[in-house]
C-alpha cells in the first residue's frame, strides 16, 4: 500500500508572514529563541529562510551557505500527519533539522532508530532566565551582580533609562560601532559573525514597528552607554536579540540587563538571552546570572534513503 504524504510548499519568509506565523508560535509554549519572528526575518539574508505552514505547524528552512538546506519545527511534539517523511522524501541525500530540542531528539532516535544520528549543540543552548530574579538581583546567588549595580548607582547616579525608539537608532550604531571595533580587536577571528549581526540589527532597525520590537538605553551625562532590544517568542517570554555596551564602563551591561527586566511589557514572566556561542567569556557571564533553565538544542540527520 502506498502511503500519502503531505505537499510541502515552502516560499520565501516575509513580513507577510508576521501573523500566520505568531498565530503559532506565540502560543506554542516553545521558547526556543529560533521561533522568534524579529531574529527569523532579521537572519534570512544570511540563510535564505523559507517557511511552510502545514495543519498548525510551521516548518522553516535555511540554506546553509546556499547549499545544505536544514529544518526547524513549530510543533510540541512530533507531527503525526507524515510530515517528518515527507521531509525525507524531499532530502533523499539525507535530512538535516536544527535547533531540536531534548525531548524530540529522544523521541525520533527510539522512532527511527540506526537512521537517526543525535549531535548535541552546547554552544547553541539558549539561556532563559526569571524575569523577577534579572530584575531584583535578589539573594547570595546573585549578589556579585548586586555589587555590580550598586557600583554603577553609586558612579552614575543622575543616569537615565530611554524606551528605544526610531529616533535614539543613529546613537545605538555609534555605540553598536565601538562596541564591534573593540571586540574585533580582541578577537579577530569573529570578525564574520559581528558583521552578520550588524547587518542583522540594521534589518531590524527597517522594520521595527511591524515587528513589534521593544528595546531599552542608558544615558550617563547625555550620551548612550548601552542599548538592548528583543520582542516576544512566546506570550510570556521575551527573547532578548541583541545587547551592546560601553565595555569601559563598569557595570553598563549590568544596568541594561537589569533595567529592560523592570520595563519591559509586564505580560513576559520568563526572559531568553539565547545562545553562548561557545565563548568562554559570555558562558561565564551567563551562568553567573544562574539561569532558571538551560534550553538544550540538537542536531537531527537522518541517513539517506
Amino acid at each position: 500500500m502506498t502511503t500519502t504524504h503531505p505537499t510541502l510548499q515552502f516560499h520565501p519568509l516575509t513580513l507577510n508572514d508576521k501573523q500566520d506565523v505568531q498565530t503559532i508560535t506565540l502560543r506554542s509554549g516553545l521558547r526556543n529563541c529560533n521561533f522568534n519572528f524579529a531574529n527569523l526575518i532579521g537572519w534570512s539574508f544570511l540563510f535564505d529562510t523559507t517557511v511552510c505552514l502545514l495543519d498548525g505547524t510551521v516548518i522553516f528552512r535555511y540554506l546553509f551557505d546556499h547549499r545544505q538546506p536544514a529544518y526547524f519545527i513549530n510543533s510540541a511534539t512530533i507531527p503525526q500527519n507524515g510530515l517528518i517523511e515527507a521531509l525525507r522524501e524531499t532530502e533523499q541525500e539525507g535530512l538535516m533539522l536544527i535547533a531540536v530540542e531534548d525531548r524530540w531528539a529522544n523521541d525520533l532516535k527510539e522512532r527511527y532508530g540506526d537512521a537517526v544520528t543525535v549531535e548535541p549543540l552546547r554552544n547553541s543552548y539558549d539561556y532563559i532566565y526569571l524575569r523577577e530574579e534579572l530584575e531584583q538581583l535578589k539573594g547570595k546567588n546573585l549578589k556579585a551582580k548586586r555589587n555590580h549595580v550598586n557600583k554603577f548607582l553609586s558612579e552614575h547616579p543622575g543616569f537615565v533609562f530611554r524606551e528605544l525608539t526610531p529616533d535614539l537608532f543613529d546613537q545605538c550604531r555609534l555605540l553598536e560601532q565601538l562596541w564591534r571595533d573593540e571586540v574585533h580587536h580582541d578577537n579577530p577571528w569573529y570578525g564574520n559573525t559581528i558583521e552578520s549581526e550588524h547587518k542583522m540589527i540594521e534589518t531590524i532597525f527597517r522594520q521595527w514597528n511591524d515587528l513589534d520590537m521593544y528595546g531599552g538605553s542608558i544615558f550617563v551625562d547625555g550620551k548612550m552607554i548601552a542599548f538592548s532590544f528583543g520582542t516576544a517568542v512566546t506570550e510570556d517570554t521575551f527573547d532578548t536579540c541583541v545587547e551592546k555596551a560601553d565595555r569601559s564602563i563598569d557595570g553598563a551591561f549590568n544596568i541594561i540587563n537589569q533595567q529592560m527586566a523592570i520595563h519591559m511589557p509586564p505580560q513576559f514572566k520568563y526572559i531568553n538571552r539565547e545562545e553562548d556561542m561557545g565563548l568562554e567569556g559570555l558562558r561565564k557571564s551567563k551562568l553567573s546570572y544562574h539561569p532558571e533553565m538551560l534550553l538544550s538544542y540538537n542536531i537531527i540527520t537522518f541517513d539517506k534513503i
